[in-house]
């Protein structure tokens, strides 16, 4: 009876406790992007009529995966597991109760229960997942060069996961948060790095398959000093790691370009010391003093011409140095152009002088500018699906070109006879001259139409600004309307009201132009740039403009009278000393101000690994619009006297 009792209790606690659910050991690793099992079985066979088996999250109690009534229940699983939980069906009989998790996710981590219900009882096991973490590593030391040198910035991933499964890697100069290179979806996107790094940085592609991200940066420039990091993106998790480029030296081109401005501030001082010391000798002769002011005008102007050349190898921009480096060549012909104003000088001027006229600098430094303008267009658009825009842009390069030619034509043409260069035909009969004048007026209103263009095709602004296109040009063609004018009405017949109508049509001008720069240029990054460059044009425009007028209003006037001013400017003491102040200003002030400017530029990038000043233009060209616009006064002022005189 004893025996009997005990077989019953024993049936009795085995029926109580069911059966055992068993997991894994341990946690579950796993790469993100893979395939997990997680475990969930039994030893025993159980009965398939009821059985019911249940994955959950045991921290939020989300339903992973169910089945049910002998078959998988997707339908009422979490939407974030759908298609990616799944049971296997054709081991469940055997006890086998497992679940496949597929593209294993960053926020997959975590423990998941799996319940098992029965007409024998249930039971359950925890299973938990742990991703593997995602480690990036770089260099522990800083990397030194030499400017003009390659040099590596390390970047390793270490883990499992493969690159195919690496989503983005992307490398950013931290301390002035500059896209250099991004990597993503297994490609190199070189187009995405900013423009200070495109064309001179690479990843290793035969190394990406170990994991290799490190980055290869050529041509180092001082503005390349600073921190680096590597940023990988996998499964939604992320890691970095960061390299140091420090220590770098100057390269030849740096020495060179010291070596040119000091050149250029040591010959200006020299050559202006000598000057005032040989015009202090009455004893010296005049070719003497006329040889070193020729030296004045070309040699500093010369060595500042290299030296911008130089400097847009290593550290400036394109723009920056082709507009720069127009200028110091072009500027002996402003500087030659205001010797007939110097007193001391007047009866030393060699005839060849005459071939230096504003009006070819301006037309010559036109197709630089425009060049620039034509190049940034090109490379802003040519990503573009419409290719529209950059045909336009090469026709209206195209037509520049043109017009300036026919504008240096049309002012050899227009030169007097004791200007005109040898083999030149006179300009005789008032009528034609009245027609070039108008012609050359109708080039200045296509060249200032073209630049307005340009910036609608670049920056696309509002329709306002097309009205400006068309109510320019109509204010430059008023201009030569007014001898014709004149010949017709006599109340009109005065020099003043010459003087006053160009004076008031510069000035309209001028205010359009603010309201285009304004309105293209606000949101650009070379905003300042490009509005010191453009304001510069439109001084030698109004210059140009100018003295073609009068030169056409002044051949009405009799020789007597433009004699009697010449004699009257020429005695005029404070008058020639304010002119020989200016012109040493641009002959010297301006070398020596660029120079020392280009000079600390270069010792402070080359310290602190940035440029303290974004762009030189912002110091070149409005110094050498205050230049520029005292001869223009100059003008003007000699026109008013030679009308009071009369």
């Amino acid at each position: 009876m004893m025996e009997i009792t005990c077989i019953f209790m024993s049936i009795l606690m085995i029926v109580a406790d069911g059966f055992t659910v068993h997991g894994p050991s341990g946690p579950l690793f796993a790469p993100l992007g893979s395939s997990v099992v997680l475990l969930c079985y039994v030893n025993e066979l159980l009965v398939m009529e009821d059985l019911e088996v249940e994955w959950r999250r045991t921290d939020s109690g989300t339903l992973v995966h169910l089945y049910q009534d002998g078959e998988s229940r997707p339908e009422v699983q979490q939407q974030d597991y759908h298609e990616r939980a799944h049971f296997f069906t054709d081991q469940i009989q055997h006890g086998n109760f497992s679940l496949r998790l597929d593209n294993l996710r960053a926020e997959d981590e975590g423990r998941y229960t799996c319940r098992v219900y029965s007409q024998q009882g249930s039971g359950e096991t925890v299973v938990q997942i742990k991703h593997e973490c995602l480690l990036v590593s770089g260099s522990d030391r800083s990397v030194s060069a030499y400017d003009g040198e390659d040099v590596t910035l390390s970047c390793s991933v270490d883990s499992h996961i493969t690159p195919e499964h690496i989503e983005e890697v992307l490398w950013r100069k931290t301390d002035e948060d500059i896209l250099v290179l991004l990597f993503k979806n297994n490609k190199t996107l070189p187009d995405t790095s900013d423009e200070r790094y495109r064309d001179r940085v690479e990843l290793f592609t035969a190394e990406i398959p170990k994991g290799n991200f490190s980055l290869r940066l050529k041509s180092v420039r001082t503005e390349d000093k600073g921190v680096y990091m590597c940023h990988v993106f996998a499964g939604g998790l992320s890691a970095n790691a960061t390299a140091k480029l420090e220590q770098l030296g100057f390269s030849a081109w740096h020495i060179t370009v010291l070596i040119f401005c000091f050149a250029a501030t040591f010959g200006a001082v020299l050559l202006f010391c000598c000057l005032n010391y040989y015009r202090s000798k009455n004893t010296v002769t005049s070719s003497i003093i006329w040889n070193l002011q020729v030296s004045l005008v070309f040699c500093p102007n010369i060595c500042m011409f290299f030296a911008f050349m130089l400097w847009g190898f290593t550290e400036g921009s394109l723009h920056e140095t082709v507009t720069c480096c127009a200028l110091y060549f072009l500027r002996p012909v402003m500087l030659i152009w205001a010797l007939r104003y110097l007193k001391y000088l007047q009866d030393n001027l060699k005839s060849w002088i005459r071939i230096f006229r504003i009006t070819r600098e301006f037309a010559v430094f036109m197709v630089f500018v425009y060049s620039v303008l034509f190049t940034y267009v090109w490379r802003k658009r040519a990503h573009d699906t419409d290719t529209k825009p950059r045909i336009f842009s090469a026709v209206l390069f195209g037509i520049v070109v043109l017009s300036c030619l026919i504008l240096s034509i049309v002012d050899v043409s227009r030169c007097p006879s004791q200007e005109r260069p040898s083999g030149a035909s006179p300009c005789n009969q008032t009528l034609g001259c009245r027609h070039k004048l108008f012609i050359f007026c109708l080039i200045i209103s296509i060249l200032s139409d073209c630049q307005l263009f340009q910036f609608i095709i670049l920056f696309i602004p509002s329709e306002e600004i097309f009205v400006v296109v068309f109510v320019q040009p109509l204010l430059l063609i008023c201009i030569p309307l007014l001898p014709h004018l004149q010949a017709k009405l006599k109340f009109l017949r005065h020099r003043w009201i010459t003087l006053l109508w160009i004076i008031t049509i510069t000035l309209l001008d001028i205010i359009l132009l603010i309201y285009v720069l304004l309105a293209t240029l606000t949101r650009e990054r070379e905003y300042l740039e490009w509005t010191c460059v453009i304001l510069f044009i439109e001084v030698l425009k109004m210059i140009v403009v100018f003295k073609e007028n009068v030169q056409e209003a002044e051949r009405s006037v009799v020789e007597r009278r433009r004699q009697q001013t010449e004699m009257s400017q020429e005695g005029s003491n404070a008058l020639s000393r304010c002119n020989e102040i200016m012109f040493m200003f641009g002959a010297v002030g301006l070398v020596l101000l660029n120079s020392v400017t280009l000079t600390a530029e270069l010792i402070l990038k080359a310290r602190n690994g940035e440029r303290v000043m974004k762009d030189l233009r912002v110091v070149v060209f409005p110094s050498e619009c205050v230049f520029a616009l005292y001869w223009l006064v100059l003008q003007m002022h000699a026109f008013w006297r030679s009308v009071t005189s009369g």
